[in-house]
């Protein structure tokens, strides 16, 4: 199982939809953690892949969810976008919002700047910008692996 996440596209799409075509066929999933969640129905409407959303700060209007759980493989996924968490500050309070769930990854954006951690045990990731990067990062996405029972999480840059 592997699931391409990416968050804060702001309405320019090109890179987006470029990562969903050229790994199309190596993917079983797509995750867009908010800002804009038009960007999915894009998405949805030209590639048969299984696409999850929540809504961002920038999402007026959306219908999406503010969060979401999904479980793939027997590991549960928790993803928001994370505003409503301070994540600009620190990743403590989504994280213990994962934790509450018993997710065992947990999926959030708005920072604009990637990371990948692990935490008591849960996979806490951000996949950054593939737009709009922030504090000297480069844009970027997220890949998570899932084999065997194990969690491979990954940023990547966007080339």
């Amino acid at each position: 199982m592997r699931i391409l996440v990416i968050s804060d596209t702001h309405r320019k799409l090109n890179r987006a939809i470029e990562l969903v075509h050229d790994f199309s066929k190596s993917i079983d999933a797509v995750i867009h953690l908010g800002d804009n969640t038009d960007d999915v129905d894009f998405i949805r409407r030209n590639y048969r892949l299984p696409v999850y959303t929540v809504a961002g700060n920038c999402d007026y209007g959306s219908t999406a969810p503010p969060e979401n759980i999904v479980t793939f493989e027997d590991k549960k996924v928790f993803f928001t976008h994370g505003h409503a968490y301070n994540v600009k500050y620190n990743a403590d309070m989504v994280k213990e919002r994962a934790e509450s769930f018993g997710a065992d990854i947990c999926l959030f954006g708005h920072t604009h700047m990637p990371c990948v951690k692990i935490e008591r045990g849960i996979i806490v990731m951000n996949p950054g910008s593939l737009t709009e990067p922030r504090g000297g990062s480069k844009p970027s996405y997220g890949i998570i692996k899932i084999e065997n029972g194990k969690i491979y999480p990954m940023v990547i840059p966007y080339i």
